[in-house]
């Protein structure tokens, strides 16, 4: 089961973003820049009766002439068109219809997606007879909301997700095979590496089609264990707008993340860690996948013996509270360690899927506050753990029971997760700490 993206379409001030806003509930942004362009791509994930989508906002290009802008536009929505599950074309109640609504219109009616017509600024019931004029544009079914007010707001998402697969917590396991997805940049080498793992190795048993909209899957055999390679290159396309290329890669990421158990994480060793390699992680980290950091085109990096512990320390504080993330030096066009990156990818998967017992987890307490206190409470009462248990598994997720648990603070909470990780490892996986009253 894939989680659907829904993706916010519109011309520039039409509330977008405070729609986005609205129902993500937080501010999530990839920032592109090109030349002469500034563009936020806001993405999110949101969560209504049980059911969790993605949420896309293409809005706020600014074009530097008509035509330019045109050009922009018909891509933004072509991209839309290829990569969404259902669309909302939003518009201003205030304005009317406008000549881009109708070019935009003109474009949507040529899908065969959902696309929900929604008039925004329609703060009050005063208002709503001013959506009369948008059945101009040819589509049967019209949404009047107020963004910013939160105006009919539920009844919008009760219409778009009517359709959509309960989905919240849920895993996809289309197979019991491990799904393994390669993500990064555009340019990072994602096509030469998976080219590398599956040229080499000859025991590719099938392709795996899937929709349309999403990537190849590929399963292929490494020491008789068959593993699914999620690939999200290849997203490179004759275009002249780069926006919408970065909008495939952004929103071909999240559907990779979503359906993966390890997350493939590769950056370019000329350029470094930066900042959308950051928001990567994040969203694999956010959705609780494990995660392995394969630097690339370490072959063009003028090295001695000390160069890749240098480089390791430096990603490692950059990384921060996320430096349990493995880091692998590889050559995709050399074919160098490539093959490491699947062997530890494999680790990942066992450390995701690992159980520990009760009694093992009970010692673990005991022992890492024989001597060490917790911070005591503003009214000077003493905070005891009493005992702790696993929850569940893949990913993995630790219920601690505690006298008071509103007291907990996150250094208590990195710190019994940092002895967790010395205890029993956890090697690239994010762990769930839940505090309970006991």
């Amino acid at each position: 089961m894939r989680i659907p993206v829904v993706v916010i379409v519109g011309r520039p001030n039409v509330g977008k973003s405070t729609l986005f806003n609205r129902l993500v509930g937080k501010r999530e942004a990839i920032v592109d820049s090109t030349s002469g362009v500034t563009r936020d791509r806001n993405y999110g994930e949101v969560e209504w009766a049980g059911k969790v989508f993605n949420l896309i906002d293409t809005g706020g290009f600014v074009p530097n002439s008509d035509n330019i802008f045109e050009r922009a536009i018909a891509e933004q929505i072509n991209a839309a068109l290829q990569e969404s599950d259902a669309i909302i074309f939003l518009l201003d109640a205030n304005d009317g219809i406008t000549p881009v609504d109708r070019m935009i219109a003109n474009l949507l009616r040529k899908s065969n997606k959902p696309v929900y017509i929604v008039i925004n600024k329609v703060d009050n019931a005063e208002k709503e007879n001013l959506s009369a004029d948008f059945y101009e544009l040819g589509f049967d079914k019209l949404y009047t909301i107020s963004a910013q007010l939160g105006r009919n707001i539920g009844d919008f998402l009760d219409e778009l997700t009517k359709d959509f697969p309960e989905n919240k917590n849920l895993i996809e396991e289309n197979s019991k095979s491990p799904k393994f997805a390669v993500v990064g940049k555009p340019n990072v080498g994602k096509s030469s590496f998976v080219n590398a793992i599956l040229g080499y190795d000859k025991h590719i048993v099938t392709e795996i089609p899937g929709t349309t909209r999403d990537a190849i899957d590929t399963k292929f055999k490494y020491y008789g264990k068959e593993i699914v390679l999620i690939d999200t290159a290849g997203l490179r396309r004759r275009s002249r707008i780069v926006e919408s290329i970065e909008f495939f890669s952004v929103v071909r990421t999240l559907k990779a993340l979503d359906r993966c158990n390890v997350a493939i994480v590769l950056i370019d060793a000329t350029q470094g860690i930066e900042k959308q390699d950051m928001r990567i992680i994040n969203e694999a980290i956010k959705r609780k996948r494990g995660v392995i950091i394969a630097v690339n085109k370490w072959d063009l990096i003028e090295k001695d013996s000390k160069t890749a512990h240098k480089f390791e320390l430096a990603l490692k504080e950059i990384l921060g509270e996320f430096n349990y993330i493995p880091i692998v030096f590889i050559s995709a066009l050399n074919r160098q360690r490539i093959y490491k990156v699947i062997d530890l990818a494999l680790k990942i998967l066992d450390e995701w899927n690992k159980k520990i017992s009760t009694s093992q987890l009970n010692e673990f307490l005991e022992k890492t506050f024989r001597n060490y206190s917790l911070p005591s409470t503003p009214t000077g009462k003493e905070i005891k753990i009493k005992y702790g248990t696993q929850l569940k598994t893949a990913p993995p997720v630790f219920a601690f029971f505690t006298n008071e648990p509103k007291y907990i603070q996150d250094h208590t909470r990195k710190f019994i997760e940092n002895k967790l990780r010395e205890e029993f490892d956890f090697e690239g996986v994010p762990l769930t700490l839940v505090f309970k009253k006991k």
